[in-house]
Formats: structure tokens, C-alpha cells, sequence
């Protein structure tokens, strides 16, 4: 059975900052857009805070954006505790027909972009709300329903909290092991990096490669999964072919990456833009993943600030002359200590890989689980219902 949200919800929207008195500390959160970021499922503290109870939304209740680009991200959070909110805002109730976590797992699969007039600035009034109906079983099944899903929640935070203390810890020994201060304890040499890479020159031509982009923090993604298309188009036969053992440099900026990232490619054939700097070991004393791990703690950074000439061009990219690149220094220490150092960083970004396929995996179950569930394609078995009948 499928209802309309104005049976099963009140709307509340919020109210301007400046007319509260708003502080560091207080006993109300005071919540903005921007607030939704540093919660995930429940909305619980915020940067500002007020007393102004007679205005709050109730813990339980589910708010999210009400205009702009925030839609299309579908943040959403249940109130942890009562809350005010600003004008940009938006909460509804339940008012008892529907299970407040049952609530915010159906508005996240519908997703609120599929909720709001998305024409023109995407908004969302109670004129989108009060006539969208989503499908509601009984309350003891919603409650089952959202206890199921919760623990996949439960699994996949588990999990996203250890793959960031893995990453904090590999942090850490890359610091340690080829940080400036063990580059200056162990010795090592620094060197122009072109005299242990050359660029990478060869082109597509003719060539069927499949084009591929640097995103930072990522690597290598393929035209088409970043954004959805193919935009090589007539430069496709101008792109730099690129083969396993071989490195690309982007010289975009970006805010974990300010003087460009650095990405091996670990297997197979692409193609990237002729644009970013292509490069290849030269010599016999370069172990490739060494200098991955090196470029990916963002080591490079200090020597390109002695080049890069200004910020970034109208196109998004960094003043930086080829030449230039290849002149900025890099360790050098004897094969045997960049293989073993480079095995015991791989072997840590290996576990992480590892625990980020699972966390996918957990994250793909329970998409499939609310696609079952939330629109009563599945049905709860009747005695696991019976367990959340009111007594």
C-alpha cells in the first residue's frame, strides 16, 4: 500500500539566523547545510548552537536541503536530538503512522532529487512533500525493516572507521620511512627526476585505447565514469599512450593535492590527456612503487612550488613548464631499500584496498536490500515481525 507523505508527516522548515541569538556552546543545535557534512545518519551537534525551544524540530525527525546543489548530494539525517534550523532547511515529523528511521531510509531511496523540482535551482516545497507517496507496511515491519538495515549501517561505518585508522597508520610509516627526516638519517642521495624518468612521448594514433583521467585521491578513472561520456573526441589520436610501470602527472590543483598528483599505472594499456606529464623509468636503480607511494604522500609538492610560477589557468591547470617538472628532486636510495620499503607500504595499502572492496560490498548489499524492502517487494517473515508487536 503506498501513501502520501501529508498523512503520515508534519513540515517544518526553518528560520533565519538573525533572529536568534546564536553561540558557541548551548543546549540546541543550530543547523545549516553546511552542518549536514560533519554527521552522517543522525544530525546531533552543529557550529552554532541556540535556546530557542520553541522553534525546534523534535529528535526523530528527518530534515534535509530544501534548495541548491545539497539536494542532488541527497543529504539527509534523522534530528539525534531537538534542533532549530535555517531557512535553507527542511523537517518532517512523523506523526506515528510512520517509524522515524523506516522514514529516512525511504526519503534516502527515493532520493531528494527525485522529490524536487529540479528545473531550474533544484528546491523542494511542501507542495513536492505532501503528495509523494512511498509504500508503508505496518509499524512492526518498518521497525523490522529498519533494524535490518542498520546493521548493515552499523557494518559498513565499522568498516570506513578502520579503513581511516589503516590509512592514518600507513601515514605514518610513509613519514617514517621515506619522510625528509629519513631521507636525511638514512643518507640517500636527491636527485633531478629526470635522471631516473624520461617522458613518455609515444600517441595514440590509430590506436583503440580507452581515455582515462587523474582524480586526486583516486587515480586513474576512465573518461566515462567521471563524467559519464567520452571527451577525448578528435584528440583521441593526440592522447598519450600509457602502459603498465608508468607514471602521469595532473597538473590541476586540487585541494588535497595543491601542485598536481601523481599516479602508476598498474596494469594494461590507456590513453590520457596530452596535457599531463607522462613519464617512465630510465634506469635500472628505479623501483616504480617506491616512487608511487612517494608521490601519493605528496613529497613532490615542496620541490614543484620552486617552479610552479603562479595559480592555476583559466583551464583549471598549474603554471608549470615541462622542463621544470622533470628538474625538481627526489630520493634515490640503492634498489634493495626502495624494494623493501616499497613491499611493506604496499602490503598496508593492499589491507586498505581489501577493506575498501568490502565496504563496497556491504554498501552494494544494502542497496539491493532497500530496493527489496522499502517498496515492499520483500516482506519481513511473520515471526520476525511478531517480535516488535507492542506487548
Amino acid at each position: 500500500m503506498k501513501v502520501a507523505l501529508k498523512k503520515l508527516v508534519e513540515i517544518k522548515s526553518g528560520y533565519s539566523p538573525s533572529t536568534f541569538e546564536l553561540m558557541e556552546i548551548g543546549t540546541i543545535p543550530y543547523v545549516k547545510v553546511e552542518d549536514l557534512n560533519n554527521c552522517t545518519k543522525y544530525q546531533c551537534e552543529s557550529r552554532e548552537y541556540c535556546e530557542d525551544a520553541d522553534r525546534s524540530v523534535p529528535a526523530g525527525s528527518i530534515i534535509f536541503p530544501k534548495r541548491g546543489g545539497a539536494i542532488m548530494n541527497n543529504k539527509v539525517r534523522i534530528t539525534a536530538t531537538d534542533i532549530c534550523m535555517d531557512t535553507n532547511m527542511m523537517a518532517i515529523i512523523p506523526n506515528g503512522k510512520i517509524q522515524s528511521e523506516f522514514l529516512y531510509y525511504t526519503i534516502t531511496h527515493e532520493k531528494l532529487s527525485r522529490i524536487a523540482d529540479t528545473s531550474t535551482i533544484p528546491q523542494i516545497n511542501n507542495k513536492h512533500i505532501n503528495p509523494y507517496k512511498v509504500a508503508l507496511p505496518p509499524l512492526p515491519e518498518q521497525k523490522a525493516i529498519a533494524d535490518m538495515l542498520s546493521t548493515w549501517d552499523e557494518a559498513i561505518e565499522k568498516t570506513e572507521r578502520l579503513i581511516q585508522a589503516k590509512e592514518a597508520s600507513l601515514k605514518d610509516h610513509i613519514q617514517r620511512m621515506m619522510g625528509k627526516e629519513a631521507i636525511e638519517a638514512n643518507g640517500w642521495s636527491m636527485v633531478h627526476l629526470g635522471s631516473l624518468f624520461s617522458e613518455v612521448t609515444r600517441k595514440v594514433g590509430e590506436k583503440k585505447l580507452t581515455p582515462y583521467s587523474i582524480s586526486a585521491g583516486i587515480g586513474f578513472v576512465s573518461q566515462r565514469e567521471k563524467w559519464g561520456k567520452d571527451i577525448s573526441g578528435s584528440q583521441h589520436k593526440n592522447y598519450t599512450h600509457l602502459k603498465a610501470g608508468e607514471f602521469s602527472y595532473n597538473k590541476g590543483n586540487s585541494k588535497r593535492y595543491q601542485q598536481g598528483c601523481v599516479y602508476l599505472l598498474k596494469e594494461g594499456e590507456i590513453c590520457v590527456p596530452n596535457v599531463f606529464i607522462s613519464f617512465k623509468p630510465k634506469a635500472k636503480n628505479v623501483v616504480p612503487e617506491f616512487f608511487e607511494h612517494y608521490f601519493i604522500a605528496d613529497y613532490h609538492a615542496r620541490e614543484l612550488r620552486r617552479y610552479i610560477t603562479s595559480g592555476a589557468r583559466s583551464d583549471g591547470l598549474l603554471n608549470l613548464n615541462k622542463k621544470d617538472y622533470f628538474k625538481i628532486m627526489v630520493p634515490c636510495p640503492s634498489p634493495d631499500e626502495q624494494k623493501a620499503i616499497a613491499e611493506a607500504l604496499t602490503a598496508s595499502q593492499h589491507e586498505i584496498d581489501l577493506l575498501k572492496q568490502l565496504g563496497e560490498k556491504y554498501k552494494t548489499q544494502k542497496r539491493g536490500l532497500m530496493q527489496k524492502m522499502l517498496t515492499s517487494e520483500w516482506r519481513v517473515k511473520p515471526e520476525i515481525v511478531n517480535q516488535y508487536m507492542e506487548v
